[in-house]
């Protein structure tokens, strides 16, 4: 039973998944939506929009709130997403928990694989392998190298204080990635700090509640505390100094709500580019088109907006090839 079970797993693990970079993503995709506007298709007008919408803004040197969920960090976009931060372009990143596991748990060696929708689910837990969508994650590079790396860094950084910030957190686990492609790792060295208001729905955010529990049965370790305000601080500062403010945000969740309901203090995001699977019709928060928000007053009457529809690891790196691949002509001379 064993063999054979080893056998289906073997399998099932063929292939692993790489990380896109962005010098690759623009040199084989940086004409792809001038080719597909040709043809005068449906949502590549969303597309070719959004392309102009953040071109003028990264022209215009707004600051950039990049907000993602991390599904898409168990995909390549992880790498590219890296890139993006390395090369300057977002002044902040939100996001999920999630962020921290995926990200951690590839740059330690876990290998993620390319999987169906429609594999057996029954089948894969008997095996030991997680299924994120078609993506297939066996459990060994999952929990165990998120909790070990968090439980390492804690018991390091409780030397140093008590308290400590979700961007403080991000910041310092960075510093301990090696692998280029960690976002983690490019937000750090870059200091472009990481917003995680939902950090404890996470596989890193129980690891922070196991660590307690051990040091609380410690006579000799201390416990570890999360300050999520003074990270709303920190944003906030961000919000309030920025003459220019967008906000790219990929999928939906808390990580794009983050980015809006603090752009409302100064009147809202001057540009705002979102990309969603989500309906518009069942009144969520992810399905929301970037023109809801103006009643809120989190994107300005007077903003530059577009909502995309459809599957972020397909259209995100079509729209990052078009854009960053403008922004080079112009910085090359003539």
């Amino acid at each position: 039973m064993h063999s054979e079970r080893e056998g289906l797993r073997k399998a099932l693990l063929q292939t692993p998944l790489q990380d896109l970079t962005l010098d690759e993503v623009v040199e084989k995709a940086g004409e792809a939506l001038s080719v597909l506007e040709k043809a005068g298709g449906f949502s590549v007008r969303y597309l070719s929009r959004a392309a102009d919408i953040l071109l003028e803004a990264l022209r215009s040197k707004c600051w950039l709130l990049l907000s993602f969920p991390a599904n898409i960090v168990a995909t390549g976009l992880r790498g590219l997403l890296a890139d993006i931060v390395r090369g300057g372009y977002a002044k902040a990143v939100v996001t999920t928990g999630g962020t921290f596991d995926h990200d951690i748990a590839r740059s330690l060696g876990g290998l993620y694989y390319v999987g169906d929708f429609e594999l057996d689910d029954v089948m894969l837990h008997e095996v030991g392998v997680h299924r994120l969508g078609n993506v297939l994650v066996p459990s060994e590079s999952y929990g165990p190298l998120v909790e070990s790396f968090a439980h390492g860094l804690l018991e390091e950084l409780v030397q140093v204080k008590e308290t400590w910030s979700p961007s403080e957190l991000a910041a310092e686990a960075g510093k301990r990635l090696a692998d280029k492609h960690s976002i983690l790792r490019a937000c750090a060295e870059s200091g472009t700090p990481v917003f995680a208001p939902g950090i404890i729905d996470s596989a890193f955010g129980t690891a922070i509640f196991t660590y307690n529990e051990s040091a609380r049965a410690s006579s000799s370790r201390r416990k570890i505390y999360l300050d999520v305000v003074e990270d709303m601080e920190r944003l906030a500062s961000i919000v309030y100094e920025a003459d220019c403010l967008a906000g790219l945000m990929l999928g939906g969740g808390i990580s794009k709500h983050h980015v809006i309901w603090w752009a409302q203090f100064r009147g809202g995001l001057d540009y705002a580019v979102a990309i969603t699977s989500a309906p518009e019709w069942d009144g969520s928060l992810s399905g929301a088109r970037t023109r809801e928000a103006i009643s809120w007053g989190k994107v300005k009457p007077s903003a530059r907006h577009v909502t995309v529809p459809g599957d972020v690891t397909v259209l995100f790196p079509i729209l990052v090839a078009s854009v960053i691949r403008r922004l080079r002509e112009d910085r090359s001379p003539t």
